[in-house]
């Protein structure tokens, strides 16, 4: 019989996200399973790591035994370092991490702390998956979704991801019988316009909120963008080496003495 493939869990949300729940679930049918997540939501932290303070991290009882479970004071990225070096006992043939509640697609693959996450796991030589729903709300419902997830993590495992790359999964807010399939893509070049809305607390102290506009002007139709706003599940290979290789030659051109 072969040995069940050993299962990384996390996510940005925080463990008791929907989110996640769901992927617990869906990762039991495939292997072993390990979650640790933040014990609290960590959305948009990025890669941040923990340094000038201490983690914590708590093993969480598990009612049905299917699973261990770890809620950890720390960022995504932290969370994959203290499962890597301190909780398992081998490296995990997979780390999957979600479901994010929101989009990562095009630019916001820079500030998604699911996809940092992801990209940590990769980093230490592990295949990893980032798996989000264009659905921020924490009611979203993900049953649409569950098929097409066991259906990518399969794969991975199957024909396993290309070293030094993650895959960035997106999915449409569709019921399931409305999506029309997978496409591979790359990302779409869009970007933020960032605004800050100014108030003054009872205090007479100035605070801010960052809101902001996604504009998208790449109209190519084998972006992210596309893929998702035409009913597509979108996978993006995204890597961690973050060369700009094609500008070397260029740079070597340049005149550093004068």
């Amino acid at each position: 019989m072969n040995k069940k493939p050993l299962i990384l869990v996390t996510n940005d949300d925080g463990i008791n996200a929907p989110g996640i729940r769901n992927l617990i679930e869906t990762m039991n049918e495939i292997g072993e399973v390990v979650v640790v997540a933040p014990d609290s939501p960590q959305s948009a932290m990025g890669h941040a790591i923990t340094i000038n303070s201490t983690l914590h991290c708590t093993e969480i009882k598990v009612n049905d035994g299917t699973h261990l479970e770890y809620s950890c004071s720390g960022t995504p990225a932290d969370c994959v370092k203290l499962a890597v070096n301190e909780i398992l006992q081998r490296k995990p043939d997979l780390c999957v991490s979600g479901i994010n509640h929101g989009s990562n697609s095009s630019i916001n693959v820079i500030y998604s702390g699911t996809m940092s996450a992801a990209l940590e796991a990769g980093i230490e030589g592990i295949q990893a998956i980032g798996f989000s729903l264009l659905d921020y709300r924490w009611s979203a419902d993900f049953s649409a979704i569950k098929n097409y997830v066991k259906k990518i993590t399969l794969s991975a495992l199957v024909n396993k991801i290309p070293s030094n790359v993650v895959l960035n999964v997106n999915f449409p807010k569709l019921k399931v019988n409305q999506i029309n399939g997978i496409k591979i893509c790359r990302q779409a070049k869009a970007y933020w316009v960032e605004e800050f809305d100014k108030r003054t607390n009872p205090m007479g102290l100035d605070y801010y909120w960052l809101t902001g506009k996604f504009i998208n002007e790449d109209k190519g139709e084998d972006t992210d963008e596309w893929a998702l706003a035409n009913g597509y599940i979108s996978i993006v290979p995204v890597k961690f080496d973050l060369t700009a290789h094609h500008v070397i030659q260029n740079l070597n051109t340049w005149d550093f003495e004068n």
